[in-house]
């Protein structure tokens, strides 16, 4: 991170926030924004940054994402810059070979639709290693690939039993086939080498780096807690801050542990009040994982899938999320809940709309993440409760997952309710952006695309199929680039509660600015706009090549 007291963009076409451009520049002193000036070069003192007729953005805020997750998982057997089975192979080979003192190996990034069925096996992954366990996590997030020796090791067989969370898939005779969904991730927990906390600090450090290098300033955090796929971050986000390495702004979700109650608040308290003086750190948000996603069938669905006689599972029990988000509520806390399928989302905004039945809620940021199906019933209840719709743009394309996995379970009749961005916006519903990185790539330009056209950016590898890039995923549903833009700025700032100190461009909020080498306003593709400088607070964080 370089070091000046005053920094000055000139030439730039600038984004105030909220549709307002103005071409010429700012200049921020001491980490603040000081003056937007109409010149294209005004006199001062300190460093000069041409922009040459680039967009200068606010930093890029994401609303959901997971930094020690993704980070670790560019520090391990990193399967996501290829969509490929036998190059998934190539890599755990790689890396076996790379790293002969390491009993067990951990990956990250695969994709279903690769494999027939939609899930890999134990035995192919065999191919690539046969002595040693592997783990390897789905870039959902929601599933984990286990070689043999991992089954073995973890004394998986067809006698286990699966947990109310999740599933152990199994073949025609009840032998688990080597991918575990949701909660049943947790039955080879033990076989993780324990992280230590250089380990993490290493995770969260490429995390930042790589958010940085997207223009992304700030984040929240979703999985802040001992949790089925990573450790619980939390002391090394404090190690780094006080070392002064963390440059990002982040809101720590803390994660709700299913199987714990009520009790687990005072620890959140406590840590809340640990942060509370910190400049880069915050606590106030409880992060609930109300069901699991559609493409596994874990997501809670209010009528049975079109595959399947089955409506996925409400990891917590309806009345008992009413008593938890009350309990949270009273206590200050923001609430930010995981929800995909319809009848999650309405279970959720239900547990919202008794807490303000009863006088809750005042000043308040809750928050639904995902919503991949909302039942059109339920589309106003966001406005009218007060309750910000956190969107991953980046899904809302007809892929090879979607049309072959996705589409297929959810049926022709709420194919048109799945990622309803346009409605909701048109329905008054506040948007927030998340990228829920490293389930899909956290780059907001490609986020945006998709959320305007409803169809893969150019340059996504994971864009698969004849339809991705050419034909739009329920085209009404798209949003306009205002929109899709803040979502990313003033939207995700508002639930991060930093909407005081940056995601606009004017006097008196942070310096946190993105400079691009190309203008949005003109660009042919929003994909291949690139970032030529981040700043957080006037201070230059990543510089592109």
């Amino acid at each position: 991170m370089t070091d000046t007291r005053e920094l000055t963009i000139g030439n730039a076409d600038l984004y105030l926030g909220h549709g307002v451009w103005r071409r010429g520049s700012l200049r921020c002193v001491d980490g603040v924004i000081v003056e937007v000036s109409p010149e294209r070069f005004p006199r001062g003192g300190g460093r000069h940054v041409d922009a040459r007729g680039a967009s200068v953005l606010p930093g890029f805020q994401d609303a959901h994402v997971h930094p020690e997750h993704g980070g670790s998982g560019l520090l391990g057997i990193d399967l996501t810059a290829v969509h490929d089975a036998d190059r998934y192979l190539d890599l755990v080979r790689a890396y076996a070979r790379s790293h002969p003192a390491e009993a067990v190996l951990i990956g990250n990034g695969w994709y279903g639709d690769l494999f027939p069925g939609g899930m890999p096996t134990a035995a192919f992954l065999d191919r690539a290693e046969a002595e040693r366990p592997v783990l390897l996590n789905g870039h959902d997030g929601h599933s984990l690939w286990a070689n043999s020796a991992a089954l073995a090791a973890a004394s998986i067989t067809a006698d286990t039993p699966d947990p109310a969370d999740g599933r152990v898939l199994r073949d025609a005779d009840g032998i688990p086939t080597g991918v575990l969904l949701d909660g049943a991730m947790q039955l080879v927990a033990g076989l993780r080498p324990e992280k230590t906390r250089r380990t993490l600090t290493d995770g969260l450090l490429a995390a930042q780096a790589f958010l940085h290098s997207l223009g992304v300033t700030a984040w929240a955090d979703a999985m802040v807690g001992d949790s089925e796929l990573s450790a619980d971050p939390f002391e090394a986000y404090l190690e780094l801050e006080r070392a002064g390495l963390l440059t990002g702004r982040v809101v720590l979700g803390q994660w709700w542990e299913r199987r714990a109650g009520l009790e687990q608040i005072e620890r959140f308290e406590q840590r809340r009040e640990a942060v509370r003086d910190l400049p880069h750190l915050s606590a106030g948000m409880v992060k609930i994982m109300q069901d699991g996603m559609v493409e596994n069938h874990t997501a809670a669905m209010i009528d049975p899938y079109a595959d399947i006689d089955d409506t996925g599972a409400s990891f917590i029990d309806p009345q008992q999320l009413v008593r938890i988000a009350a309990e949270l509520d009273a206590r200050g806390f923001d609430l930010h809940f995981h929800a995909c399928g319809d009848r999650a989302v309405r279970e959720c905004l239900d547990a919202v709309e008794a807490l303000r039945a009863r006088g809750g809620g005042a000043g308040r940021r809750h928050q639904i993440a995902h919503v991949d199906v909302v039942h059109p019933d339920d589309l106003p209840r966001f406005a009218k409760l007060d309750v910000t719709a956190n969107i991953e743009m980046l899904w809302a394309r007809r892929d090879k997952e979607m049309l072959e996995r996705k589409l297929p379970q959810l049926g022709a009749d709420r194919e048109p309710w799945q990622f309803p961005f346009g409605s909701l916006a048109r329905a008054g519903a506040r948007l927030a952006a998340g990228s829920d990185w490293p389930v899909s790539d956290p780059n907001p330009l490609w986020a945006i695309h998709t959320g305007m056209r409803r169809t893969a950016p150019s340059t996504d590898v994971h864009a698969i199929g004849d339809e991705a890039r050419t034909h739009p995923l329920e085209r009404q549903e798209g949003l306009d680039f205002t929109t899709a833009l803040d979502a990313f700025l003033t939207g995700a700032a508002w639930v991060n509660r930093l909407d005081d100190v940056a995601g606009r461009l004017a006097p008196g909020l942070q310096g946190d600015l993105v400079v691009l080498d190309a203008n949005l306003r003109t660009a042919p593709d929003l994909a291949r706009v690139g970032v030529a400088e981040t700043f957080v607070a006037g201070h230059s964080v990543h510089h592109g090549e």
